[in-house]
């Protein structure tokens, strides 16, 4: 009897797998090749048979079937993941003028007369990265702030153009490197194209990739789109603005089974880390090797030469943008080889080796109906245009900034005027231009008010363009956007505590500084309109949890003027306590690694406010984090480092880091100033111009042997 039974189990495993199989590759034909081979009927009897056999031997049952896209329960919030190496996003180029300069730099910093570029669309949706083991998926993240994201795998599950499992590795390995290469990728797109030049057969392992991230894009196409917004209609529920809008809403669902009812789509563009593969060296190549494991990568790529080629590209996916199935606001351009790319390095949150090239923004014209002004947190007062409803790229638009007094004086805009509205980089609206001949006889000049709605008076510096008010903490304007900064992800992190709430807060007085925040009780929360018992304690639990904190982190929340994430961690490090800082005077200051006079008179003017101090004292006593060593007790204080070519098993980021946290400044160029060069596979320039600087010369071994505290001479 326990033969047969075996004997059955197996004949039932032998079935599914083949079912299994030949449901995802059906998928894949359906939803990414938009090529079916069978009817939706027959692909029906099909899933049944798989749904039947799996009902009868649950023990068979996996998480990557094909019968588990349907969606499963709703779940109380997202969890957090911590991406293994950052998501970061793209500096961009608006004109020919500033590709030209990009493609400049990029040849002087490697010291060559042409580069090669990878060239993609790039797709207006919502970024995320896949995580596989051996073949395997596993989890899925959002973007979020770059370095931490929103776990949303069972809502991916149900993305049928997003493999459950992975084909196995294509024996097509293009310039093999001597370890995996493990880049850090970026919000750009996908590419599907090999260069005649860069392709080379070799044999390759049939094995699933042990580890495999995955970066790319969530998207809608605009069929899918019209589909949804028309049944929303039926169903009495309010339209989406646009298919990005729609991706986003439909990914974060709590309820998975939700999205599995609208149909996302996907595309790859890039690997984060990649373990038990020889990846290729290009990263076009590494597309097409992504393509042969049964992952979506579009095929409007290209592999060009040169600034001529990256506006030809630019020019020819301009030209078909309308007729796409899917919305781009414009093109990615990459360093195709990975070794220039770890040489150029990164800045600040974006790389130097690649940007996008945004399209034209979008523009409509309407009816200026009036004009307000809006409070920032440091006062500065923003004159903000009221507009009769308007589309522009697909998003109803009833505001748009004006800057400031002079742009609206430089422009000569008047209330009553017809405007031509856009939004700049397909995002912020802003009023381009007025329509002159259009004016009304009744148009009205915008006079800038004298008083805050605080009842503080307006001043402005001689040397600046932005009135501001001058009421601080006792401007309830001022206070909101200051909570709300101290709230942020990147600052605070509470999670929760949005816009309305935040306006609730203040307006009932209920808080009135961010120290006001550790003091909300349960009582207090729930007497709010619209707050639960649920959402007071999910609150509460997210500012408990913002009680541990980093001197950085801290540092910024405060939304003192000039001081953004960079320098709130130059700051950190450099004074190790908060209370260095505290003591510190402006000479002190500008000692601080890329602080210069502007952001050492804003922290010496805002630590000279009382109130400031105060507020301080009061958050000390509900937030803590572990001090930081200060900079100059550091080993490596002082010493500057610059960082060339590819390392055997760190990467630029990974040395950099272990660099900073000893102290040293890593440096983007050689000078005489500088004290080492750390250089790896094709160095290039830099090591040239360190070996006629006379500037010592560490590998890989030297710098680990260093960081480790060996021998500095």
């Amino acid at each position: 009897m326990l033969d047969l039974f075996s004997h059955a189990i197996d004949q039932a495993r032998t079935e599914i797998t083949h079912l299994r199989a030949e449901l995802e590759q059906h998928n894949h034909r359906y939803y990414v090749l938009d090529d079916p081979t069978i009817s939706d009927a027959e692909y029906d009897q099909l899933f049944r048979n798989l749904q039947a056999l799996e009902a009868q031997y649950p023990e068979l049952l996996t998480p990557d079937s094909p019968t588990q896209r349907v969606g499963s329960k709703p779940v109380s919030a997202f969890a957090e993941v911590q991406h293994r190496t950052a998501m970061l996003s793209l500096n961009n180029a608006f004109s020919d003028g500033e590709v030209l300069a990009f493609d400049a730099r990029i040849r002087e910093a490697l010291g060559v007369d042409e580069v090669e570029y990878a060239v993609e669309p790039k797709f207006d949706g919502l970024a995320i990265t896949l995580t596989y083991q051996n073949g395997v998926f596993v989890q899925g993240a959002t973007r979020g702030d770059g370095a931490t994201g929103e776990e949303v795998t069972e809502n991916l599950r149900t993305v049928r153009a997003i493999p459950l499992r992975l084909d196995a590795p294509s024996p097509l390995t293009i310039e093999p490197a001597p370890t995996p290469v493990r880049p850090e990728l970026v919000e750009g797109q996908g590419t599907s194209s090999v260069h005649a030049s860069t392709a080379h057969a070799s044999t390759g392992s049939a094995r699933a990739v042990d580890f495999l991230e995955v970066r790319g894009e969530v998207l809608m196409f605009k069929a899918d789109f019209a589909k949804l917004n028309a049944a929303q209609q039926d169903k009495g529920e309010k339209a989406f603005a646009n298919p990005r809008n729609a991706a986003a809403g439909s990914l974060r669902q709590l309820d998975s089974r939700i999205t599995a009812k609208r149909r996302l789509s996907f595309f790859a563009y890039g690997v984060g880390l990649c373990d038990g593969a020889i990846l290729p060296t290009q990263h076009a190549a590494q597309m097409a090797w992504l393509k042969t494991l049964g992952l979506p990568v579009t095929d409007l790529c290209r592999v060009v030469r040169g600034a001529q080629g990256l506006l030809d590209y630019y020019r020819d996916i301009g030209e078909q943008r309308a007729s796409l199935p899917f919305d781009i606001d414009g093109v990615v351009y990459k360093v195709n080889d990975l070794a220039q790319q770890a040489q150029l390095g990164f800045v600040s949150r974006a790389p130097r080796w690649a940007i996008a090239h945004k399209f034209p923004a979008e523009e409509a014209e309407t009816t200026l109906l009036a004009i307000d002004v809006q409070v920032g947190r440091t006062g500065a007062i923003t004159p903000v245009a009221r507009l009769s409803p308007v589309q522009v790229g697909g998003v109803v638009v009833t505001n748009a900034t004006l800057h400031n007094e002079d742009e609206i004086r430089r422009k000569d805009i008047h209330i009553g005027d017809t405007v031509i509205v856009r939004r700049a980089g397909d995002v912020i609206p802003e009023v381009a231009r007025v329509v002159l001949e259009k004016r009304p006889a009744d148009a009205v000049q915008f006079v800038m008010p004298t008083h805050c709605e605080c009842g503080a008076h307006l001043a402005k510096q001689a040397d600046e363009a932005v009135w501001r008010c001058t009421g601080g903490l006792s401007c309830a304007a001022q206070r909101k956007e200051a909570l709300r900064h101290f709230a942020s992800r990147r600052a605070m992190n509470i999670e929760g505590l949005g816009d309305k709430l935040v306006e609730q807060l203040v307006d009932e007085a209920r808080i009135h500084t961010p120290a006001d925040i550790y003091t909300l009780s349960l009582d207090a929360l729930i007497t709010l309109p619209r707050m639960g018992e649920k959402s007071a304690q999910n609150l509460l639990a997210a500012i408990a949890h913002s009680r541990a904190t980093t001197l950085a982190r801290f540092i910024f929340a405060l939304g003192i003027r000039n001081v953004g994430e960079s320098t709130a961690k130059d700051l950190a490090q450099h004074f190790g306590t908060l209370d260095a800082l505290l003591e510190a005077n402006f000479d002190r200051l500008q000692q601080v690694r890329d602080v210069g006079p502007i952001v050492a008179q804003s922290m010496v003017d805002f630590l000279a406010e009382n109130h400031n101090r105060a507020v301080i004292d009061q958050l000390r006593q509900h937030v803590a984090w572990q001090e930081q060593t200060v900079a100059e007790h550091l080993p490596l204080s002082g010493l500057t480092f610059v960082l060339t070519g590819t390392l055997p098993t760190l990467t630029r980021d990974e040395a950099k880091a272990k660099l900073e946290a000893l102290g040293a400044k890593v440096s983007g160029s050689v000078s005489k100033k500088t004290h080492y060069v750390v250089a790896g596979e094709d160095a290039g320039s830099k090591l040239e111009k360190a070996q006629a600087l006379g500037v010592a010369v560490l590998d890989e071994a030297g710098l680990v042997g260093m960081l480790s505290g060996g021998n500095l001479e």
